[in-house]
């Protein structure tokens, strides 16, 4: 199985993530400067914190409804380096 699968995440506040990944690798990623931006795109829609919350994992990476998803592979090369990933 790939490292970069995701097996867990959690809402933490309006804007962050909290996930662990199957190698066992943990760390937050920041969306505010994403979710907030002049250009948000298809991520304006998690400005809304009941929306944002209903996260949840699909085959190994972090999703939305309405077919909103996070590269699960960049996330976890930046969490590996840092112990968070920002997103802008």
């Amino acid at each position: 199985m790939a490292p970069w699968r995701l097996v867990a995440v959690e809402a933490v506040g309006e804007t962050d993530l909290k996930v662990r990944f199957v190698d066992g690798l943990e760390g937050l990623v920041h969306m505010r400067d994403l979710i907030w931006s002049a250009k948000p795109g298809v991520f304006g829609a998690l400005r809304d914190p009941a929306v944002f919350g209903r996260v949840y994992l699909e085959r190994g990476a972090v999703t939305w409804p309405g077919e909103i998803d996070l590269a699960p592979n960049a996330m976890h090369d930046e969490i590996a380096r840092n112990g968070y990933w920002t997103l802008r």
